[in-house]
């Protein structure tokens, strides 16, 4: 595995510290007055979440991880477990419902998310940036309340509740945006 120098950090580099994978969420470079220059970087562990705030100076050196990235299709889910299964190999892996955290609910039958694997272990998933779901509930149109930007909360059929715009209705298919889970646009 590469080093890199502490300044080369950048934020979405994995990196191995203290005995564990570490994402390297956010990265300032700090130039105190007195002394050298150091990359202040706050990390989260990929394997529990816990996050760590941590000093490189230029000359540390740090261990730059590659994943392996895979695209592995949803097919059911089972006693808390996501199947998946790779679109190469045709072979089937669990993976626990948690590594979607907060996104679970936007996963569809036959979806294809990207698994990030180091070695054998599948660390993250992500899912499509863009999903297609249907407004089951939502405050009917009222005219004239147009003076600003104004948004109305819809239920979706996953049972996520978003802000749209007042021209969306029910029963219409909106396009959600998986990453800030707000509405994108219509379908």
């Amino acid at each position: 595995m590469p080093k890199i120098n502490g300044n080369e950090i950048r934020p979405g580099n994995v990196l191995e510290h203290n005995g564990g994978l570490w994402s390297a969420v956010k990265v300032d470079h700090v130039k105190p007055g007195k002394g050298g220059a150091f990359a202040q970087v706050e990390m989260r562990n990929l394997r529990n979440g816990s996050k760590l705030n941590e000093r490189f100076r230029s000359a540390d050196k740090v261990e730059r991880v590659r994943l392996e990235q895979k695209d592995q299709q949803f097919l059911y889910e089972t006693d808390g477990m996501l199947v998946f299964m790779d679109s190469e190999t045709y072979e089937q892996i669990e993976l626990p419902a948690e590594i979607l955290g907060e996104r679970r609910p936007f996963l569809q039958d036959g979806m294809t998310i990207h698994i990030e694997y180091y070695e054998a272990e599948a660390l993250n998933a992500t899912l499509p940036q863009k999903v297609t779901c249907k407004v089951v509930e939502t405050e009917p149109v009222v005219k004239g309340q147009t003076a600003a930007n104004s948004f109305k909360p819809a239920i979706l059929d996953n049972g996520v509740k978003v802000m749209v715009p007042p021209f969306v209705g029910q029963d219409e298919d909106i396009i959600v945006n998986t990453e800030t889970m707000e509405y994108a646009e219509r379908a």
